[in-house]
């Protein structure tokens, strides 16, 4: 585990890692390896953490949708964050999502975090029940009282069915612990008026994690993405960032032509189709959170030629 202290939420790590570097990054959203009995694979979580920093990414995000955090029990999610922290080793900073559906719950998952050794905590919206831009204030409020971390806020619409209130966002980001924001609804109007909060803040980080969106976010000058094909294509990611930070608007396009095809991954079984995907590339069991299942065998047929189109598996030895 890391050797980390926090002040005021700032990490004194030495491992030369900082925020502003690491999420105007890649950071993968990483999938939970899980035993077919359904404890957390500590060797495959290490085999991911090592493909996602070989890969250039800048940080790593646990138990969120693509960790399957709401679905995991308390023990598995504790197990993911302190494997991961374990396997990152102080490389770069490791954050776990609260994507549970109230403060309550969020306030034990945090304790829970902050005990495994997280790095930053990543708050969105409460849900099953509705909340407005107050209450949602309120619920990110709550954890930060209660930690010493850090948060990112995660806009998720489609997932909490409340869009985290700009009105919200903006009032969070006057708090110096509040580092950013996730938004993966896919909205650019929205995601606009995130970016104008930097006019304000400007050391406030605007991060994309909608995958059809990701070049076009990126040439409005968003800081960082928070993909979940990184967890099988980091690279792509990586040259994607360092692209546009380049201004290379072409190679921007050609880009999000790839991530395009890489999107027919997840058309094919949603979440479990990027764990099926690791599976494939030696990673990971593919083993999803319950009630989830493993994908068909023609689903995986149709992800082993994605992965093969953009020659992410060797090819096959000729009979």
């Amino acid at each position: 585990m890391q050797n980390s202290t926090y002040v005021n939420g700032t990490s004194t790590a030495q491992s030369g890692w900082t925020w502003e570097r690491a999420l105007s990054g890649v950071v993968p959203p990483m999938i939970s390896p899980l035993t077919e009995a359904g404890t957390v694979d500590v060797p495959a979580v290490g085999r991911v953490v090592e493909h996602i920093l070989a890969g250039g990414c800048s940080g790593i995000f646990v138990v969120g949708g693509c960790g399957e955090g709401s679905w995991l029990s308390t023990a598995q999610r504790g197990a993911m964050i302190r494997a991961t922290v374990e396997a990152a080793a102080g490389r770069a900073p490791v954050l776990a999502g609260l994507m549970l559906p109230a403060t309550a719950p969020v306030l034990d998952a945090a304790e829970q975090a902050v005990d495994a050794g997280a790095d930053a905590l990543v708050v969105g919206s409460p849900y099953y029940f509705s909340a407005g831009a107050a209450g949602q204030v309120r619920h990110v409020q709550a954890v930060l009282a209660a930690s010493d971390r850090p948060v990112l806020l995660y806009d998720i619409p489609q997932c909490t069915h409340s869009v985290l209130a700009v009105e919200a966002v903006q009032t969070l980001a006057e708090e110096p612990r509040v580092l950013g924001i996730k938004d993966s609804s896919g909205d650019l109007g929205y995601f606009q008026q995130l970016l104008a909060i930097k006019t304000r803040r400007p050391d406030f980080r605007v991060l994309q994690g909608n995958e059809l969106v990701m070049a076009a976010s990126l040439l409005l000058g968003c800081d960082g993405l928070i993909p979940g094909y990184s967890n099988i294509a980091p690279r792509v990611y990586v040259a994607m960032r360092q692209a546009a930070a380049a201004g290379d608007v072409a190679a921007c396009r050609a880009a999000q032509t790839t991530l395009a095809d890489l999107n027919e991954i997840g058309l094919q079984a949603g979440i479990p189709a990027i764990k099926a995907a690791c599976a494939l590339l030696g990673m990971c069991q593919d083993t999803p959170a319950a009630p989830f299942a493993p994908p068909s065998d023609a689903e995986r047929q149709a992800i082993e030629g994605v992965l093969r189109r953009h020659h992410l598996l060797p090819a096959p030895v000729a009979a």
